[in-house]
């Protein structure tokens, strides 16, 4: 488990009681893996996957005394998750345009050895799906969430959650074909 809780302190701006540490150490306790295995999912690098979950825990820790219904902390931690991963794929996009062809860093032979070739072209093709695809598809196949909760982490409408997998789907079925 990543090393997040112990370093957030609460801001002298914002006290709050013990009963709001202790819901903030429970969703951490129940939360932090899986949202750092769907940050992993989306920005593919496990460092860059705990730094966004750390930032969006430290979101939801800042804003916790403001916030009045608990029961939705978990689609605001999700949201954050979401919207982190998008800013470290944007910070990655722009690093990557500023790097020559030829300085592109080479997987290691153990990560390589690591994954079965299956394996490589599934990640491969869900890598090459548009972003809110492979958003959507994390958040349906990985964490099990309805449509409707989907819609709401994405900000997006439930119509659209249920057509944008289906096209995702059939664009991994047909790439796979292909490939496998």
């Amino acid at each position: 488990m990543p090393k997040i809780a112990s370093s957030f302190r609460r801001p002298e701006a914002a006290p709050a009681g013990p009963e709001l540490d202790e819901v903030f150490r429970r969703l951490y306790r129940e939360q932090a893996v899986t949202m750092v295995r769907l940050a992993n999912l989306l920005v593919r690098d496990r460092a860059a996957a705990e730094d966004v979950v750390q930032d969006a825990f430290l979101r939801v820790y800042q804003a916790l005394p403001r916030l009045t219904d608990h029961g939705r902390l978990l689609p605001y931690l999700r949201t954050a998750v979401v919207n982190g991963s998008r800013s470290a794929l944007r910070g990655r996009r722009r690093a990557a345009a500023a790097v020559l062809p030829g300085d592109q860093p080479e997987s290691s032979a153990e990560a390589a050895a690591m994954l079965s070739e299956d394996r490589r072209e599934v990640f491969a093709a869900v890598a090459r799906l548009p972003q809110r695809s492979r958003e959507v598809l994390a958040l349906r196949y990985y964490l099990d969430l309805p449509d409707q909760e989907i819609a709401v982490t994405l900000g997006i409408s439930r119509g659209t959650v249920s057509s944008t997998a289906s096209r995702a789907v059939a664009a991994l079925a047909r790439d796979l074909k292909e490939k496998l």
